[in-house]
């Protein structure tokens, strides 16, 4: 091979590492965890009694991580929220990732499964803050 063939093979093939590159940082990224809420997260019980001050905690907490997704009052209505996200209501009886304390504690900590469009707090919010957030959150839909 030439000079000029060997320059023209080496741009090739930097040229397709750029664009294998881009395309693989283009990607989605896997999910964060299981496919859903595990059974187990069912089970567990709230470390943290609910009570007028939990709550009241759990809704500052909610105002400053959740409400940009969740909006105010928990409708799904964030304005914040990622294009073609479609935040959970929690105002509503219809929870499909599950409505007990556990399950709920587990998904503020771990990111709601299956996409993980939302992420988890853990390692920002204490366990004892999440189980503030759960209080607030069912007190949303009148779970008790």
């Amino acid at each position: 091979m030439g000079r000029v063939s060997k320059g023209m093979l080496g741009c090739v093939a930097a040229a397709w590492l750029m664009v294998t590159a881009g395309a693989l940082a283009q990607a989605p990224a896997a999910p964060a965890g299981p496919k859903e809420v595990p059974a187990e997260a069912k089970k567990m019980k709230a470390a943290v009694a609910s009570s007028p001050a939990a709550i009241e905690t759990g809704k500052q907490l909610y105002t400053k991580y959740c409400r940009f997704c969740h909006g105010d009052t928990g409708l799904g209505d964030g304005r914040l929220a990622p294009k073609g996200s479609k935040p959970s209501n929690l105002t509503d009886k219809e929870w499909t990732r599950g409505s007990s304390e556990g399950e709920i504690f587990w998904i503020i900590q771990n990111g709601a499964p299956p996409e993980y469009q939302m992420k988890g707090l853990k390692g920002k919010v204490s366990e004892t803050d999440t189980w503030n957030i759960v209080h607030f959150v069912r007190s949303l839909s009148g779970l008790k």
